[in-house]
């Protein structure tokens, strides 16, 4: 498979290794990417790779709360360009669908698009000429308090539940999951499958080779107890305050992390790119035919 340079381009992104051994780990995998990630990290030690993926497609994200603080919820409305994505009548149209969700109590896309809803993104889509569609829609429910947080950019979104506590701690909390994005709220939720991973990685990288197999037992541990407090948002240093972990934050203010949702516009899309030069050039000898 030919390595392109869009491929290079993004495994450098994610990883900040050269673009020579970024290119040779590519041909390694026959361009795929996750895969030379992986091999990259057994082989120097590399830290994970940025989770967010190829966010291809673009859009907003909006969120509401409830007065009371018992119900939020999150929407993500997709776009094809970002120029779509800040019109006026798109932004509205996206408020217009969260507070749909919201009043309703409902996360299944289909049920809330039905009917004008749904006809009045019909006719953006032939007015803008633009592909528009709701991706997502998450709410959390509780009988202790949630809280939220929207980037200025409208393209993260976070709500949080704490148990005890604020709207006003919810919110700080909810900011800091926006900048830092954990994967858990504590080390015991990490899935099993994804522990045994990394173990795996680490027990491959360089430093273990020849050591006895209780030195690398040891080791692999210690490295993945880090590994979990680094992406578990209760063992994170609050953005706001790093002598504090998240944690500490809320138990000082008599409250408990329950969960959190997080929305990035895009993450996990990929669409497929386009050589535009080659593009116009075969429509050109096309129209010549």
């Amino acid at each position: 498979m030919a390595i392109s340079a869009s491929m290079v381009k993004e495994l450098r992104e994610r990883t900040g290794l050269g673009m020579l051994e970024c290119k040779k780990a590519l041909k390694e995998t026959d361009g795929n990417v996750d895969q030379a990630i992986e091999n990259l990290r057994k082989l120097s030690g590399l830290k994970a790779a940025k989770k967010a993926g190829r966010t291809a497609a673009d859009g907003v994200v909006g969120v509401k709360v409830a007065e009371d603080g018992s119900y939020g919820t999150l929407i993500e409305l997709n776009s094809e360009t970002d120029f779509v994505a800040r019109d006026e009548v798109f932004l509205g149209f996206a408020e217009k669908v969260l507070t749909a969700a919201f009043d309703a109590k409902e996360t299944d896309v289909a049920t809330v698009m039905a009917g004008d809803l749904e006809s009045e993104r019909e006719a953006m889509v032939q007015k803008i000429g633009e592909n528009i569609g709701v991706r997502r829609l998450a709410a959390i429910a509780t009988e202790g308090v949630v809280g939220a947080y929207k980037h200025s950019n409208n393209r993260i979104a976070v709500l949080v539940e704490l148990k005890g506590g604020t709207t006003e701690l919810a919110r700080d909390i909810a900011m800091h999951v926006a900048a830092v994005n954990p994967q858990v709220v504590s080390p015991d939720q990490m899935p099993q499958e994804l522990v045994e991973k990394e173990k795996e990685i680490i027990a491959s990288q360089p430093d273990m080779a020849g050591k006895p197999e209780a030195i690398v037992e040891k080791m692999v541990m210690g490295r993945i107890s880090k590994f979990l407090k680094e992406s578990s948002l209760i063992e994170q240093p609050f953005v706001k305050n790093p002598e504090l972990t998240v944690g500490a934050l809320a138990k000082q203010a008599g409250a408990e992390v329950v969960s959190f949702i997080r929305l990035e516009v895009g993450e996990g899309i990929e669409i497929e790119e386009t050589d535009f030069a080659s593009e116009v050039a075969a429509q050109v000898a096309a129209a010549g035919k």
